[in-house]
């Protein structure tokens, strides 16, 4: 793993090491993608992985360019950090909640702009478009609480039964997925359909035609074969 040693300075080893190095890379590469295609300023916002029991966390406070393999941050799913110096993301809280909950294998957090928005309009995204079907059906939003908090992983949850993504009130976006792909793609959709939704109700005496939930049901059917076949 680059020399960086696990807690009480036992460095991984072998086929771990290098399972911990490639989704290190991959989880730094999503994390520097956020703040290149505008869901995040700055270090706000974080990604996370996992890895069998291990979960690695963007660092809190560091710039994403600024990370180097020597910088990879873990925890256990009990929060106890299992790898690097540096102090995992303040919204640890969040993460652990939803591998707890759920069979996620990655999960990525942003303060995109459209969607953020929303999330001080709404209780829950308008069907706007059938693209919702990807992330479970309507988008809820989550009620406020503090950032880094129980109170927000919780309220968090609730808003995700059902789900792989919601809104976080005054704060954000929270989308998960079976890998890095998946939860960043998921972000950037939601993220879209806010900017649609925005969009459209923005002209004054209109408002825009909404999904009924019949063929949001049947955006989800066709969806399941959508792609290229596997091999």
């Amino acid at each position: 793993m680059g020399g960086v040693a696990r807690a009480g300075g036992q460095e991984p080893k072998g086929e771990q090491a290098d399972a911990l190095q490639s989704a290190w890379d991959e989880l730094v590469a999503t994390a520097r993608r956020t703040v290149t295609e505008g869901l995040v300023v700055g270090t706000s916002g974080n990604v996370s992985v996992r890895v069998g029991g291990t979960v690695l966390v963007t660092p809190s406070g560091v710039p994403y360019d600024r990370l180097t393999p020597q910088d990879a941050v873990a925890v256990d799913l009990d929060g106890n950090q299992v790898l690097g110096d540096l102090a995992p993301t303040s919204e640890l809280p969040m993460h652990l909640a939803i591998y707890r909950s759920t069979s996620a294998r990655a999960v990525v957090h942003t303060h995109a702009v459209h969607a953020t928005a929303v999330s001080t309009l709404v209780p829950e995204l308008p069907l706007i478009h059938y693209m919702a079907a990807a992330l479970g059906g309507p988008v809820r939003v989550a009620p406020y609480a503090l950032y880094g908090t129980d109170e927000l992983a919780e309220k968090m949850l609730h808003a995700l039964a059902d789900r792989t993504g919601c809104l976080l009130q005054n704060h954000g976006t929270i989308t998960y997925g079976a890998t890095l792909d998946q939860a960043y793609d998921r972000t950037a959709q939601l993220e879209w359909m806010c900017r649609v939704w925005l969009t459209a109700s923005a002209l004054p005496g209109r408002a825009p035609t909404l999904l009924s939930g019949g063929q949001l049901r049947e955006a989800e059917e066709k969806l399941r074969g959508y792609g290229q076949p596997r091999g």
